[in-house]
């Protein structure tokens, strides 16, 4: 009598604590464009990571962590990713709006999913995908078309966010939840000497600490230690559609804080996107279990 609603329960658990994590992420990015006229990308994207680090540093103490030589490499290469991907992205939003900085970032787990289905029926979510990247990227003189230097940076940040699930999937099996504190401080040694370089001593500035905190708690402390515990807890298919999700809550967000309106054509490049990402998930071969058992 009770093993249903337990199991129902162990199910709603981490997909809430997915949905909590996009919505978080994308309001802290809209948080954390206001800072870019102060410091840019580069400094924001530092401050985020340390103060973030610092948070995760007390929370997860990650220092009880059993790391072998093996399973150090793959946290290395996952922190690497983590900072690459949060870098490239804040890059992005300098110039193009942050729904459509997210759809062209979201190619990178597109091509995860596919990558591991490998059906006929795959050539339909590429087609996808493809529709709503010409969508997206301007051709010719088109004026409607987004910033090419911006968009190259966010399927940059795709790369990274590819990278991120792989390592992330394979050092959350080893090491758990203390695996998303160890990912934010090798981003954090990672991304830092960029923001310095750039931002310098504006990055002491006192009014910009309480905002940083505040990016760093929504767009990195909070998130990656929820989609961490998701991510050991659900089918990597079922995580894959869940986090299909993601652009709509980016260009949700752009528009509540950020009042970036998108065109019909760059709304309809946002859905393919995410049609092109569900289905992909949705015909993976392979039915993946759960990282870890849920306890």
């Amino acid at each position: 009598m009770t093993t249903s609603p337990r199991s129902l329960a162990s199910v709603l658990f981490p997909v809430g604590l997915l949905l909590i994590a996009m919505a978080s992420i994308q309001s802290g990015a809209s948080l954390a464009k206001s800072m870019f006229p102060v410091i840019g990308a580069q400094g924001t994207t530092t401050l985020r990571l340390i103060f973030a680090s610092v948070i995760m540093l007390l929370i997860l103490r990650p220092w009880r962590a059993k790391l072998t030589a093996k399973s150090l490499r793959t946290v290395v290469v996952y922190g690497m990713a983590l900072g690459g991907m949060n870098f490239l992205f804040y890059m992005s939003l300098r110039s193009v709006p942050l729904g459509i900085a997210v759809a062209l970032e979201f190619t990178g787990p597109l091509a995860v999913a596919i990558y591991a289905s490998r059906k006929a029926v795959d050539f339909l979510w590429i087609a996808l995908a493809i529709i709503g990247l010409l969508l997206l990227i301007p051709m010719g003189e088109a004026s409607s078309g987004i910033d090419l230097t911006g968009a190259a940076y966010a399927l940059g940040a795709g790369v990274c966010w590819a990278l991120y699930i792989l390592f992330g999937q394979k050092a959350g099996n080893d090491n758990g939840v203390q695996t998303a504190a160890l990912g934010v401080m090798i981003a954090a040694l990672f991304v830092a000497p960029i923001g310095i370089v750039h931002a310098g001593s504006a990055l002491l500035m006192p009014a910009l600490i309480p905002v940083a905190i505040g990016v760093a708690i929504l767009s990195t402390a909070l998130p990656y230690t929820l989609e961490m515990v998701a991510l050991t807890r659900l089918p990597a298919r079922t995580f894959g559609t869940l986090m299909s999700i993601e652009p709509a809550f980016g260009a949700l967000s752009g528009l509540f804080f950020l009042q970036e309106y998108l065109s019909l054509a760059q709304w309809l490049a946002i859905t393919c996107i995410i049609l092109a990402s569900v289905g992909a998930t949705l015909t993976m071969r392979n039915e993946s279990k759960p990282l870890v058992p849920a306890d």
